[in-house]
């Protein structure tokens, strides 16, 4: 079994919690960065849908299926933790910060300038280097709608709906329509069959 003292960084990153800025191994996280900013002038100068799968596909390091569909530009500062499922839409202007993992399931639609961040910084002064990580997970058939930001730790459930420009802070619930700075339930949605 690996344990903190063990495990590489990107174990570490994706297991959540802290990383200490002056952590040994942090040389290779900026390695992976420096190679997902050089992958994403590409990735974002690519001129057609099958173009920009590949290029994203080549950051991620996953094949990306032929029927989910990116559009540029999209933004990711690491890259190498982003799962994406099939039939998945995500539209223009979406940042993707990924460090501490983002899992999007089947059938979900993502509306353009939409922010996912999965990390953090303490709030004294002294450790404000060191990063948080905490995944975002969202679940089958949700949507997210224009400029939502979802933060880290957040799951949103199958068949949910973040209203445009929302702040999601907390979980949702499956089959909910959230709004708002922070999100909250407005209404309950007919479980879809």
């Amino acid at each position: 079994m690996m344990t903190a003292t063990n495990a590489s960084i990107f174990s570490r990153m994706r297991a959540g919690g802290v990383i200490e800025h002056r952590d040994p191994e942090m040389k290779k996280v900026w390695q992976k960065i420096a190679r997902t900013i050089k992958l994403s002038a590409a990735l974002n100068s690519a001129t057609d849908v099958k173009q920009i799968r590949g290029r994203l596909s080549e950051i991620i390091n996953v094949d990306i299926d032929a029927s989910t569909i990116i559009f540029t530009p999209f933004y990711t500062n690491f890259g190498q933790h982003i799962r994406l499922g099939r039939h998945v839409f995500i539209n223009h202007d979406c940042s993707f910060l990924d460090m501490g993992g983002i899992t999007i399931e089947d059938n979900v639609q993502i509306g353009p300038k939409v922010s996912l961040i999965t990390e953090n910084h303490p709030l004294t002064a002294r450790d404000r280097k060191n990063l948080v990580l905490q995944s975002i997970l969202i679940k089958r058939n949700a949507w997210l709608g224009a400029g939502v930001t979802v933060l880290p730790g957040v799951i949103i459930g199958e068949n949910a709906v973040v209203a445009a420009g929302a702040v999601v802070t907390q979980s949702v619930a499956a089959n909910t329509l959230v709004a708002g700075v922070p999100a909250k339930v407005i209404k309950y949605l007919e479980e879809s069959h």
